[in-house]
C-alpha cells in the first residue's frame, strides 16, 4: 500500500499506456531498423573502400560528429522526453480526478474552474512537447548539415583526382551514389535516437515499477495457516506512514479470538491505522503484531488475508452485476451460496426487486445503487466470504435510520463466532463490545466494557457526554 500510496491513479495509468507503447514500438519497428541499417552500413562501407580507400577517409571525417552529437543529443532528449511525461502524468490525473468528482464540480458550480485548470495543464503539456520536437529538429538539421559537408568533400577531392588523372568520371559518379546510400541510413540513426530516447525514458519509469519490492504473498520461510483461529497481539507497536512522524506510538494490547472489539476516539488518532496493520497493509516500524502468536509478518498474506472480511464506510463496487460484486468475496462459490449471503446481509429484497434482479448492473463504482444497497452488497460480499476476522469500518454511518436497522441485523449475524474491530463514531453502536480501545494521538488511552469506562472520568467517557449533549442539541434543532 505504501507504492500506492505515493502514486496517483492518473499516472499509473499513463505508465501502462503511454510508456509501454512507446517502449514496445521501438522494439518492434526501432529495433529490427537499427540492426538491418547497421548492417547496411558496414556493407556499403566495404564497397566504397574497395571503390577507392583514400576517399572514403576523407567522406568519413563527418562521422564522429554525428556519432558524438547524437550522444549528447540522446542525453538532452531522455531529460525532455522525462519533463514531458511528467506534464502528462500531472494532466492525467488532474483529469481522472477532475471526471471521478464531477458530482461535487456541478454540486458547487465549479465547471469553469475545472476547465481552467485542465487549460493550464494542457497548455503545459503541450510546450514540453514543442520544447522536444524543437530541440529534435533542430539536431536533425545539423546533421543534415554534416552529412552534405561529407557529399561536399567527396566532390572536390574527387573532381581533384579526376584532374589528376587518379579516376574517372564514372567511378567518382559510382562512388557518390554509394554515398548517398550511405548517408541515408546514417539519417536515420538520427531518428533512431528520438525513438530511442522516448522509448527509454518510459523504460526507465516502467522498471521502476517492475522492479518494485511486491508483498511476499508466498516468501519461502512464511507459515502455512489454512485455518486461523484470531487471537491478535500487538506488542510495543509503533508505525507511521512517515517514518519519521508515527501514528501509533508504543501500542500494546491482546485480542482474543471471537472478541467484539470497538475502536473508539477521535479523527486521526489511529483508528484506521490500527485496521491495516491487523490487515498488514504496511508492516510496522518497531514491535510486532502477532495471529495465534505467529509474527504477522511470518504467515504467508493469502493464508491471511483470505480469512479477513472487511465492510469499509464507503463500499468499493465493480462495474458489473450485483452477483459479480457478491461473487468477488469468493470467486468458487455457487450463486446459491451467493442468494444466502444475500439474505443473510438483508439484500435479497432489494435485489430481487430490481428489473433484472441478481444480473442488475451497478455501474462504475456502484453509482446505480443506493448508499444502504451498495453497504448491504458489501455485506453479503464478506458474509460469503466467511472470514475468521472481520472489520467493520464505519459501516452504517452513511446510511438512514431504517436501512441502518436492517445493516445492524445483517452484521449481528456477521460477526458471530469471529473477531471483529469495529470503528465507529456513534458510541451507541458499541454498547455490546466485549471491550473498547480509546485511541488517543496515537496511544492506547483506555480499555474496557463500555460499563467499566463510563465509571472512570477518562476519554471515553467525555466522548459519550458529548455524543449525548450533541444529539439534543440537534434534537431541539429540529
Amino acid at each position: 500500500m505504501r507504492f500506492h500510496d505515493r502514486k496517483e491513479t492518473g499516472s499509473l495509468m499513463s505508465l501502462v499506456t503511454q510508456d509501454t507503447d512507446r517502449l514496445h514500438g521501438f522494439l518492434v519497428e526501432g529495433l529490427p531498423y537499427l540492426a538491418t541499417n547497421s548492417l547496411m552500413l558496414l556493407g556499403i562501407v566495404g564497397v566504397l573502400l574497395s571503390i577507392n580507400w583514400q576517399l572514403t577517409l576523407f567522406i568519413l571525417i563527418p562521422t564522429p560528429a554525428l556519432f558524438i552529437g547524437g550522444g549528447l543529443f540522446w542525453r538532452r532528449m531522455r531529460r525532455l522526453f522525462h519533463r514531458w511525461w511528467q506534464r502528462w502524468s500531472t494532466f492525467s490525473a488532474e483529469l481522472n480526478e477532475s471526471l471521478s468528482g464531477i458530482r461535487v464540480t456541478k454540486a458547487f458550480a465549479q465547471e469553469q474552474a475545472e476547465i481552467e485548470k485542465f487549460d493550464r495543464h494542457n497548455e503545459e503539456l503541450l510546450w514540453a512537447g514543442v520544447v522536444a520536437d524543437r530541440t529534435w529538429f533542430s539536431f536533425f538539421a545539423t546533421m543534415n548539415f554534416f552529412t552534405s559537408t561529407g557529399a561536399l568533400i567527396a566532390w572536390l577531392m574527387g573532381g581533384r583526382a579526376i584532374i589528376a588523372g587518379q579516376i574517372t568520371l564514372g567511378t567518382l559518379m559510382a562512388f557518390v551514389n554509394y554515398l548517398w546510400l550511405f548517408y541515408g541510413p546514417l539519417q536515420w540513426f538520427n531518428q533512431v535516437y528520438n525513438w530511442m530516447s522516448r522509448a527509454f525514458a518510459g523504460a526507465e519509469r516502467i522498471f521502476a515499477v517492475l522492479d518494485t519490492e511486491p508483498e511476499p504473498y508466498s516468501a519461502p520461510h512464511a507459515i502455512h495457516l489454512p485455518r486461523i483461529r484470531g487471537d491478535v497481539t500487538f506488542d510495543d507497536v509503533t508505525f507511521g506512514y512517515d517514518k519519521s512522524k508515527p501514528v501509533l506510538k508504543n501500542v500494546n494490547c491482546t485480542v482474543k479470538a471471537g472478541e467484539l472489539i470497538g475502536l473508539v476516539g477521535k479523527s486521526g488518532a489511529g483508528k484506521t491505522t490500527f485496521i491495516n496493520l491487523v490487515c498488514r497493509f504496511y508492516d510496522v516500524d518497531r514491535g510486532r503484531v502477532t495471529i495465534d502468536s505467529h509474527d504477522i509478518r511470518d504467515i504467508r498474506l493469502e493464508d491471511l488475508r483470505n480469512q479477513i472480511g472487511i465492510v469499509l464506510q464507503e463500499p468499493f463496487l465493480f462495474n458489473g452485476t450485483i452477483a459479480q460484486n457478491i461473487h468477488y468475496g469468493k470467486p468458487d462459490a455457487t450463486f446459491a451460496e451467493i442468494i444466502v449471503a444475500a439474505r443473510a446481509a438483508n439484500a435479497h429484497d432489494f435485489i430481487v426487486g430490481k428489473p433484472n434482479g441478481y444480473d442488475t448492473r451497478v455501474g462504475e463504482r456502484g453509482t446505480k445503487l443506493s448508499v444502504g444497497e451498495k453497504q448491504r452488497n458489501s455485506i453479503a460480499r464478506a458474509i460469503l466470504r466467511d472470514p475468521r476476522m472481520l472489520i467493520l469500518d464505519e459501516a452504517t454511518s452513511s446510511v438512514d435510520t431504517e436501512t441502518e436497522t436492517a445493516i445492524q441485523e445483517a452484521l449481528a449475524r456477521l460477526v458471530k463466532g469471529r473477531t471483529t474491530f469495529v470503528i465507529a463514531h456513534r458510541l451507541s453502536t458499541l454498547r455490546n463490545a466485549d471491550r473498547l480501545l480509546v485511541i488517543d494521538d496515537g496511544c492506547i488511552a483506555e480499555m474496557g466494557t463500555h460499563e467499566e469506562l463510563m465509571t472512570s472520568e477518562g476519554a471515553y467517557r467525555r466522548l459519550v457526554e458529548l455524543q449525548v449533549a450533541l444529539s439534543r442539541v440537534k434534537a431541539v434543532g429540529g
